[in-house]
């Protein structure tokens, strides 16, 4: 792997930092970025060692969108985009519904594409000045990426339709009352809190934590009832599958010897 490949990969203890690196075009998705992130999610899930998954972006940006020159270029040779789009949306489909947490780690900007990978993280971190929008229909274009699925759940109905519906970017500053960015802070502060956020992350690492995470996923949009069970039925499987009565005593153990000394 060198400084030119488009993503960069960076194993720091038990949390793979992937960074977007086609800077000098704010990292904008192209056929062969979509193919290495996807590799890694493969990569990232079947490695033991990795316990949370981190993605930001080399450059001036956190990711600008879908690559235009490839749209065009695909367009002129008689190709519609449309199939490099259901790519992008497997993608990000993968990652939301993965077992591992992913973190999105903002700054510059985060339109179009780079919000729709946002949208499909667990957790977003983002630097106060970071610019945020869909922006599809700036470009006449409308989004392929999941931002129409994913942006109501995380920002509302009435902010999303507004972003959706005019292309509007907002600084990170206007998400805070949506609680869909845990953190905003500084740019210099940025990679700091990202790491700290990833490292309680991986402190709870365990099946539970990924079963978790992977019921948040399917039960999101399903009717009460239907979910109630979904959940109860995954705490069964994993009650069942794991170690959960040992991790259970080990936790009662030192208030049981406490009391019986008293």
């Amino acid at each position: 792997m060198t400084d030119t490949d488009p993503l960069i990969v960076e194993q720091r203890g038990t949390v793979r930092w992937l960074l977007l690196n086609r800077p000098e075009r704010r990292n904008a998705l192209d056929i062969t970025l979509i193919e290495a992130l996807d590799k890694q999610i493969t990569s990232a899930e079947a490695d033991p060692g990795t316990a949370v998954i981190a993605v930001a972006g080399r450059g001036p940006s956190f990711c600008a969108g879908g690559d235009f020159h490839q749209f065009l270029e695909l367009h002129e040779r008689g190709d519609n985009p449309v199939d490099f789009l259901s790519d992008v949306s497997a993608c990000f489909s993968r990652i939301a519904a993965g077992p591992k947490p992913w973190v999105a780690v903002l700054h510059g900007h985060a339109v179009a594409g780079g919000l729709e990978l946002a949208l499909a993280c667990d957790v977003v971190v983002a630097a106060d000045t970071t610019l945020i929008g869909d922006g599809h229909v700036m470009r006449r274009l409308v989004p392929a990426g999941g931002s129409s699925v994913r942006l109501p759940g995380a920002v509302g109905r009435g902010l999303s339709r507004r972003l959706l519906l005019t292309g509007e970017l907002l600084p990170a500053t206007a998400f805070a009352h949506t609680g869909w960015i845990q953190a905003i802070v500084p740019e210099a502060d940025l990679e700091a809190t990202a790491t700290r956020i990833c490292r309680q992350l991986a402190d709870q690492s365990s099946p539970a934590q990924q079963r978790l995470k992977m019921l948040l996923h399917r039960i999101d949009g399903m009717p009460p009832e239907q979910a109630l069970r979904e959940e109860l039925a995954v705490f069964a499987d994993n009650w069942q599958a794991s170690s959960v009565a040992d991790a259970l005593r080990a936790f009662l153990a030192p208030r049981t010897t406490k009391a019986d000394t008293q």
